[in-house]
């Protein structure tokens, strides 16, 4: 009994040690849930955990081989209005599951209103996601992107019809954008935002809409009939060159800066390498009194939204060079109506020829 004694006093010891060097919140980190993108709490970084593309479970992600060498364009080429297309993405599934800030923990998030890839889950991975069956217009789209579910009191409310999920230069040399590099995740916003962060965040374009009232940081109070509630929030498109995902899922991606002198957007240094900037544009079909209308577990400045690049590779440098590079204005065949000599970067059927 003496012996047993002694070697939990000895335990206690040793806690309180590992307590005062580590401090308590590495400890509850460990355990599994602190606070996180779950019921009681969201925060970006959840407890790491050894999942299929991060074997180690330190969230990060290196891309091999990584890409360097990349310096920043300030060129200014010829300006065209529109440098985009579309990938027009209905919703596929609910779940309360986030395979990037929850990977291999299934339930362990609050609800989330799923598009393109029909299979995401916790479990979900790069080789799981390529070449999966997708709700996106353009079979080779089989990316997932996701944000939290809204609610009106307890009904759930889901995104009508294929949404407008746009691909653009977020940079002014526009022929600088490349594609995505397969496996690269990211989330854009925080669900802890404050509505001052909200409404200053880089992605920012008009907030909250329907009918005429625009700008509004949180959801409206009412919309007329017949209206829709509205939302479009853009991604950063400068890159590291160096990591798929980092353990708060936005390190590896920054928004475009302006340059000194000239007024042109340019990737910063950090992040040399210009990808498409993807806006999601969001349409829900609910209308009248929205007093109880909601995200699943925040207040409307709490919207957010991650993307999980499962792209066939070709297709998507078909559609980044023909439309983006190309300055072009395209649908999500790659093809401009009002520039109908220019062709299409994808066949009849969203397919390369």
């Amino acid at each position: 009994m003496e012996r047993r004694s002694r070697a939990f006093s000895a335990l206690l010891v040793c806690i309180a040690l590992v307590t005062m060097v580590f401090g308590v919140g590495t400890i509850t980190a460990a355990t599994g849930r602190s606070t996180g993108d779950g019921p009681a709490g969201h925060t970006m970084t959840a407890a790491a955990v050894p999942s299929g593309d991060d074997p180690d479970g330190d969230g990060y992600i290196p891309v091999v081989p990584p890409v360097t060498g990349v310096t920043p364009s300030g060129r200014e080429p010829a300006p065209r209005r529109f440098h985009e297309f579309q990938a027009n993405c209905a919703v596929s599934h609910t779940a309360p599951d986030d395979p990037v800030t929850y990977p291999a923990q299934p339930g362990s998030s609050r609800d989330h209103t799923f598009l393109g890839n029909t299979s995401t889950d916790a479990h979900s991975t790069t080789a799981s996601l390529y070449g999966g069956a997708t709700t996106c217009r353009t079979p080779g789209d089989s990316s997932a992107y996701w944000m939290p579910s809204l609610y009106d009191g307890d009904e759930k409310i889901l995104p009508a019809g294929p949404q407008a999920l746009s691909y653009k230069a977020g940079v002014t040399d526009y022929t600088s954008v490349r594609p995505f590099p397969k496996g690269l995740r990211f989330v854009v916003g925080s669900p802890l935002q404050s509505a001052e962060d909200f409404r200053g965040h880089g992605g920012w374009v008009a907030g909250w809409e329907c009918g005429d009232s625009s700008h509004n940081v949180d959801i409206p109070r009412t919309c007329p009939a017949g209206t829709q509630l509205t939302l479009r929030v853009r991604a950063p498109s400068c890159w590291d060159g160096r990591y798929l995902d980092t353990p708060d899922h936005q390190s590896h991606m920054a928004y475009p800066v302006v340059a000194p002198g000239t007024g042109a957007g340019v990737c910063p240094a950090s992040h040399p390498v210009a990808l498409p900037m993807l806006e999601f544009g969001m349409a829900w079909p609910v209308d009248g009194d929205m007093s109880r209308v909601r995200l699943a577990g925040g207040r409307g400045y709490s919207f957010h939204y991650a993307f999980f690049n499962a792209w066939h590779e070709p297709t998507l440098k078909a559609l980044v060079e023909h439309c983006v590079v190309g300055g072009l204005q395209c649908d999500a065949r790659g093809y401009d109506r009002a520039r109908p000599r220019e062709g299409a970067a994808l066949g009849p059927d969203y397919r390369l020829p």
